[in-house]
């Protein structure tokens, strides 16, 4: 019992205001669907700033290689609101898609993950996310899963 406590203790001390966060995450690897992809790699980069409890704001780029149609660049800003105390978290952005000339997306995305930790700044963030496209939803919409690695300072 008091293991756990101390755990949750620890875990909370991590999204307390003014902390910061720094992120990298692989999505893709056949996790996620869409009805354009035949396969898809990609990463993100995440940096974020805790504005008050359990409340992050965040800026992200991502780089995404699909097998058929040209890669793509995004960069978005959102939040993450850590819902309870042991890692927990529903997250929102807002992202803009740039894939040469083929073409330009605007896709807000929400995320339920989990940031679980093996130390007590580093942690294992898995998430489901879906992003929504406003250039055409059928083809380029997608929900998918993604593993992160996190470090909060």
């Amino acid at each position: 019992m008091l293991i756990c406590l101390m755990t949750t203790v620890a875990v909370k001390a991590q999204f307390e205001k003014e902390k910061i966060f720094i992120g990298a995450s692989m999505s893709g690897l056949g996790m996620t669907y869409n009805g354009s992809e035949k396969g898809t790699f990609g990463i993100k980069a995440t940096g974020g700033y805790f504005v008050m409890d359990d409340i992050m704001l965040q800026g992200q780029w991502e780089y995404n290689k699909q097998k058929d149609v040209p890669a793509y660049v995004s960069c978005g800003v959102g939040a993450r609101y850590y819902i309870i105390q042991n890692g927990l978290y529903l997250g929102a952005t807002a992202n803009y898609i740039h894939a040469g000339d083929y073409y330009d997306d605007f896709r807000p995305t929400v995320q339920v993950g989990y940031a679980y930790f093996l130390s007590k700044t580093v942690t294992v963030e898995p998430s489901i996310y879906y992003s929504h496209s406003f250039k055409n939803h059928s083809d380029y919409s997608t929900i998918g899963f993604s593993l992160g690695v996190g470090v909060y300072l």
